[in-house]
This record gives C-alpha cells, structure tokens and sequence, in this order.
C-alpha cells in the first residue's frame, strides 16, 4: 500500500482531470459539474469533483478537481487533494496549483508558463518538512498540460484509427505525446448504456511519467460528448483504477 500512496493520487488527478475536458452541453466548451466514483481493484476508492468555469474577464479557462477518498481506503490512508488550472481561451496552460493532503503528508505544487522565455517555472512545497524543490523546463509556445491537452484533443473530434502528438508539461517534465482514437465501443456505467469512441493517451513509460501503463478513455458519440469512463492499467502494486460517471450539472 505504501509504495503506490502518492502515485496513485496523482494518477487519480490525471484521470479525473481528463473527466472535465468533454462537455455534456451540445456546443464544447460549456461552464459545468461533474461528479465521479473513483474505484481502484473493486474497492471504492473515494469521489472526483470536477468543475470547467469562465475567469472573471472571460477570456480564459478554469478548470478544478476535488478528489476525496472514502471507505477501506480513507481509514487506510485519507486523500484530500485540490487541483486547479488557469489556461487560455485555446487551452493552452497558464498556471496550475496542486494542494495535496495524503495521509501525514501536506505538499503545496505550483507550475507557471513563462511563454516570453518558453519556460516553465515549477516549484514543490513539503509543508510539513519545510522543504522546497524548484526547477525549470523548456516548453513550446501553447504547450498543454493534461486538462488542456484534451479539451484540444475533444475539439477536434479524432475519427477512429487517427491519432495527434501534443506538446504537454506536468511541471516537472515536458513532452511530446501522442493521443490516438482507438475504436467505437458500447457500455454501462451506472446502469445507463452509453455508445462511445474508446481513447489512448500514451503519458507512461518514460514520456511524461516514469512507470509504465496505460490511460483509456471513454467518450460517449451522442452531441453532448460525455466522458463517461477512464480507466488506469497498472502493474503491481497499483493495479487498475476505474473512474465513472456520477452526477451532471
């Protein structure tokens, strides 16, 4: 359990995070709420709430994720995190901010794009050890980091069998990933059938995260577009996590 506690917080953070990129109004993108169960190895594993809005002048996107855990897997080990992005009208990352509270653990993550320099200026706060990690990578102009680049992605509408590379950075790490659509598939979730395009966004294996894996995504082929499931595939000792739909607002 110890060895996959933070890592699987921040792919939980991908995955929900990836869950508001597609909306359920007819014409993306749209202001709204979702709502999400988190699973991992058919334990319930806690809630995802997940938030598009408009700044104040309208010009950018806001985008938040609420990950609470619940059940076995709060007692074991409680998960409260926060993760805001600020991004441009096209998506592309301005700032982000993770509050992320785990167990003992209390980090404050903060990452900025400096688009004069092409730089990202990241920082890692240990609130609790009073440590402080920072650091800067190179960038491109318009670079995404994994919000941004799938709104982008959602906009384009890939036809199955076609793929896109996007330039996209977590802070610490910038990258050149690729995102393809895999097919057209049917499912259930939360006793609603959904007709869906099935997605691969290729992040693991040394391209934007270290360990190896797979992230899937479910998009629902209706005009509303819902992202109605994501599903993690990783070796021991994470194993596979399973994000789904909940609540639309």
């Amino acid at each position: 359990m110890s060895a996959c506690r933070s890592l699987c917080t921040r792919f939980l953070l991908l995955l929900c995070s990836v869950s508001v990129l597609v909306g359920s109004s007819e014409h993306f993108p749209a202001p709204e709420k979702l709502t999400y169960n988190v699973e991992w190895r058919l334990i319930d594993a806690g809630t995802a709430a997940v938030q598009l809005t408009r700044d104040g002048g309208g010009k950018n996107w806001n985008f938040s994720v609420n990950i609470v855990s619940a059940g076995l897997v709060s007692r074991l080990y409680h998960v409260s995190d926060k993760y805001n992005v600020t991004s441009s009208d096209r998506f592309c990352a301005l700032k982000a901010t993770l509050d992320a509270q785990e167990g003992k653990k209390h980090a404050l993550t903060r990452f900025n794009l400096d688009y004069g320099r092409n730089k990202v200026i990241y920082e890692d706060q240990d609130l609790v050890r009073g440590k402080v990690e920072k650091r800067e990578n190179d960038i491109v102009p318009c670079t995404y980091e994994i919000i941004g680049a799938l709104a982008a992605v959602r906009t384009a509408n890939l036809p199955p069998g076609k793929s896109t590379v996007m330039p996209i950075t977590d802070g610490k790490k910038f990258a050149q990933a690729k995102i393809e659509s895999l097919g057209k598939e049917t499912i259930n979730v939360g006793g609603t059938r959904y007709t869906t395009t099935r997605y691969e966004a290729f992040v693991f294996d040394n391209i934007l995260y270290k360990r190896r894996g797979r992230l899937l995504m479910w998009i629902s082929d209706d005009p509303g577009h819902l992202p109605v499931q994501f599903r993690l595939l990783m070796g021991f000792p994470i194993g596979t996590i399973t994000v789904s739909l909940q609540k639309v607002e």
